[in-house]
């Protein structure tokens, strides 16, 4: 059986280690801020995930499916563009999205 003091510094290196590795992101942020490569990529990132997993979505669904998502798609985007409101546009989306797709695997 370890000795307790082996364990209890065993316990101490691995909560010292877990705060450093939480901290450190908090600690290089703020100089990351004012880097003009982040200000970029948080401008441009959202749309460019978005696109991806949209992509990624799609790639193995049949022509069927793929016009119920690309129905869903339209309904997200208008809602968001309507109101702004990511929550219902999501949320309009995602039910377009099960209604569709209950419908083609109902019959």
């Amino acid at each position: 059986m370890p000795d307790t003091r082996y364990l209890l510094l065993a316990v101490a290196v691995s909560a010292a280690v877990t705060w450093a590795l939480r901290a450190l992101p908090f600690a290089v942020l703020a100089s990351l801020r004012a880097s003009r490569t982040v200000q970029y990529l948080g401008a441009r990132m959202p749309a460019g995930v978005m696109v991806i997993l949209f992509v990624y979505c799609l790639r193995d669904l049949p022509l069927t499916q793929s016009r119920a998502a690309l129905a869903a798609l339209a309904v997200t985007v208008g809602l968001h563009l309507w109101r702004r409101n990511a929550l219902l546009s999501i949320l309009g989306g995602t039910v377009v999205s099960v209604a569709l797709a209950s419908s083609l695997f109902a019959g």
